[in-house]
């Protein structure tokens, strides 16, 4: 028997899952002392009962994300609109600095791989599979390359990477909390006075138990990010059609930035606010929807052989998260943060980085250089540099 779960009844469900991811996160004190995103655990929870439900009554159930891939657009809309001509300039430098890091991260994540596969009597290149094209690139790039591998004679490349990046997003949403709530903790690093920030900012939807939103301003922001994607979809056209293919959300992104801004020099500010309260509830329900929608029983074969390979990778992001890219990014409030997202950007994906920081500066603080850093890392520097540092691993071992 099949269920099929159309766009409409996938939102539901998301909803209900966020809710009871919410209510056990209330109830588990260890999930809220180590920050994990209420998203992980109500969409882990329930891929396990799709799976029980696949495995006992044999009942599959399906999931239209149609809805997933708006709600993506949306949120690093959101992002750009949160992103103001001050933070820009402060976060340069430390953008330019993970640049760096993070074609260092890629070339041990895959030398692990590698070396692992080998280890094990495997061909080599099931450890690229098994390093930056599954992990740091996601499922999109392990699907990419698997196709590339199988037509190379890598038996099962396909479903191998699948499962790399799946058992990555989820580590990479388990990890990030205790390693930015360790660093707080460890060094004694506070965020900024939530007084003055709100004094900045106007107000907050997580730093002020009076914050409100008026009709007004929720249509304002909404019509923001309407002009986000649309203006965001046009570009991507206009690029297309030239020979160059940037992510959706990367220009939606873009055009959040630049109106931000535009508004600030017309001192008409963006209701900051509204946009950190839609960006959460987007971000929340894009990794609800993606993380439910695991088929947990198409990778359960898979599991044994990238448990090991899994283990090392998770220590390796653990590693760089807190001894280097913490070290480099300055050592203070911003630094953990980043590198609670950068453990998930780095085993998993972009929004999964995002949440991380977003449960950690729920608790402590918000910290806007570090959800301006960390995205345009996923959404443009990691694709470009992961795509070069493969190619250089092929030509050399190929």
């Amino acid at each position: 028997m099949i269920i099929e779960l159309d766009p409409i009844r996938v939102l539901v469900l998301s909803i209900v899952v966020l809710w009871v991811g919410e209510l056990i996160t209330q109830k588990v004190g260890a999930l809220q002392r180590f920050s994990i995103p209420i998203a992980v655990t109500g969409g882990v929870l329930c891929s396990l009962v799709v799976a029980l439900l696949d495995v006992f009554a044999e009942v599959r159930v399906s999931f239209d994300l149609e809805i997933r891939d708006t709600l993506l657009l949306l949120f690093f809309s959101t992002i750009g609109l949160s992103a103001k001509l001050g933070t820009l300039k402060e976060g340069g430098r430390t953008l330019a600095i993970l640049g760096a890091v993070t074609f260092a991260f890629l070339l041990a994540q895959n030398a692990v791989g590698i070396a692992m596969a080998t280890a094990s009597g495997q061909h080599w290149a099931y450890g690229l599979i098994g390093g930056s094209i599954s992990l740091a690139g996601g499922h999109g790039t392990a699907i990419t390359w698997g196709a590339l591998g199988e037509e190379a004679g890598l038996v099962g490349a396909t479903s191998l990477g699948l499962a790399f990046a799946t058992f990555g997003l989820i580590c990479g949403g388990v990890v990030g909390g205790p390693i930015a709530n360790r660093l707080i903790r460890r060094h004694g690093l506070t965020g900024p006075d939530p007084e003055k920030e709100d004094a900045e900012k106007g107000a907050t939807a997580s730093g002020d138990p009076s914050f409100s939103v008026t009709s007004s301003q929720t249509i304002r922001t909404i019509f923001l990010l309407a002009i986000c994607l649309g203006i965001g979809e046009e570009l991507n056209d206009l690029l297309r059609e030239r020979g160059t293919v940037l992510p959706g959300f990367l220009t939606a992104m873009l055009v959040g930035i630049v109106l931000t801004n535009l508004a600030d020099s017309r001192k008409k500010p963006v209701d900051t606010g509204v946009v950190d309260l839609l960006g959460s509830v987007c971000l929340h329900l894009f990794l609800a929807m993606s993380l439910m929608s695991m088929q947990l029983t198409q990778l359960a074969g898979a599991f044994g052989g990238v448990a090991l390979i899994l283990v090392a990778q998770v220590a390796l992001a653990v590693i760089f998260a807190t001894q280097i890219v913490f070290r480099v990014c300055g050592r203070d409030y911003d630094a953990a943060i980043i590198a609670a997202g950068y453990a998930g950007l780095g085993l998993g994906a972009t929004p999964v980085g995002v949440a991380n920081m977003n449960a950690v500066t729920s608790r402590f603080g918000p910290s806007p250089k570090a959800f301006l850093v960390i995205p345009l890392v996923g959404a443009f520097l990691l694709d470009i540099v992961n795509a070069f540092v493969i190619q250089t691993y092929i030509g050399l071992l190929g």
